[in-house]
């Protein structure tokens, strides 16, 4: 069956194979000490190279950045090496794979931290936020997210150059690309949102300033790294993390078209995914597609069905799957025949070893 999930897609200089994005996926198995991606992530990403494009998990970009325990870095020689790993092996079965970069900024506790104090764009702590910090046993211990100190000119620097030397070790590493994590109440969501931003300065207040940590830190990567390699993920009407926005369509518009001077190769959106949440409105997918012309990925309660819907209506160039590729390394093909799909243990989802993560099987026709 070919349908438009299937038909091939050019993303910057590489040619993808069908539509099917991987979105990134918090999985906590990397090895301690040391957030290094390992043996049995290499496995787990190598299984799902049928996807058109994998965009690794949440990787952080220092070790302030880091928001959970067992999450992975890229940041230093060990955790460079481990990805290389990784992205061999997706490459080695023809797939194509970017890596997410992160910095959770408030969503975290200093035991992750090293001790240290979070930091925000503002002193304002995430409310009724749980982070998970390692705990001395298998099981995550969570934690409320910490108050955060507001960052300094200086603290903006440096985090700037962080994320540019992330996105250059990500391509020493392997990765096709990088994808900005701009979405879900981060770092970079805590300076876009209204009620999460009460600067004065030029990072807070009206729109322009709230976008700007954005606009400088895309600028830094696509400088580094050519525009060609970088994709950003925004979380337009979502509330994750405890991040608000008083007028979403506008501020989202507005930073679709600051993304689009700078050429990014995709925008990802993150749609409201719970079950009683309402979709996301027609007329501003429509504003979206006029404000950003590159690929356009959505993710967020999509079957084959409503991927297809969406990318005939022009809407989106690609659609991503995520709790579906937890348990079905072969999702492209149980899509594209129609196989029945198999649900994830969520008790495995964080943490842990093989089990949950690299043992579910591919779809096997009965004789």
């Amino acid at each position: 069956m070919t349908t438009s999930l299937f038909q091939p897609i050019q993303l910057g200089n590489i040619s993808l194979n069908n539509r099917i994005v991987m979105p990134p996926m918090t999985r906590s198995r990397a090895s301690q000490p040391g957030d290094i991606a390992n043996d049995m992530m290499t496995t787990y990403y190598a299984q799902r190279a049928t996807a058109g494009l994998i965009i690794a998990e949440g990787t952080q970009i220092s070790s302030m950045a880091k928001g959970y325990a067992w999450t992975p870095g890229i940041y230093t020689p060990e955790q460079i090496a481990g990805w290389k790993n990784v992205t061999d092996a997706v490459h080695a079965k023809g797939g194509a794979i970017f890596a997410q970069l992160w910095h959770v900024g408030r969503v975290t506790h200093s035991d992750n931290i090293g001790g240290q104090l979070p930091i925000s764009s503002s002193a304002i702590q995430a409310e009724n936020v749980k982070v998970f910090i390692d705990n001395g046993t298998n099981e995550p211990g969570f934690v409320d997210a910490a108050l955060p100190r507001a960052m300094t000119k200086e603290d903006i620097t440096q985090v700037i150059e962080q994320y540019r030397q992330a996105a250059l070790n990500a391509v020493e590493a392997g990765f096709d690309g990088i994808e900005l994590h701009a979405a879900n109440g981060y770092l970079i969501n805590q300076f876009i949102d209204s009620e999460a931003n009460n600067r004065t300065d030029e990072y807070g207040g009206s729109l322009e300033n709230r976008l700007r940590f954005l606009d400088e830190v895309v600028a830094a990567m696509v400088e580094a790294i050519g525009a060609e390699r970088v994709g950003v993920r925004l979380a337009p009407l979502t509330t994750l993390n405890g991040t608000v926005d008083a007028n979403p369509i506008e501020t989202y518009i507005a930073a679709a078209a600051l993304l689009n001077t700078h050429h990014i190769v995709y925008l990802h959106i993150a749609e409201v995914d719970w079950d009683d949440a309402p979709d996301t409105p027609l007329s501003f997918k429509r504003s979206l597609r006029e404000a950003y012309q590159g690929v356009l990925i959505y993710a967020g309660r999509y079957n084959a069905e409503k991927a297809e819907q969406a990318i005939d209506a022009g809407l989106a160039d690609m659609i991503g799957f995520g709790r579906p590729f937890v348990a079905n390394p072969d999702l492209p093909n149980r899509i594209q025949h129609g196989f029945p799909l198999a649900e994830h243990v969520a008790e495995t989802l964080f943490g842990g070893s093989e089990q949950g993560l690299t043992d579910y099987p591919v779809y096997q026709l009965e004789d």
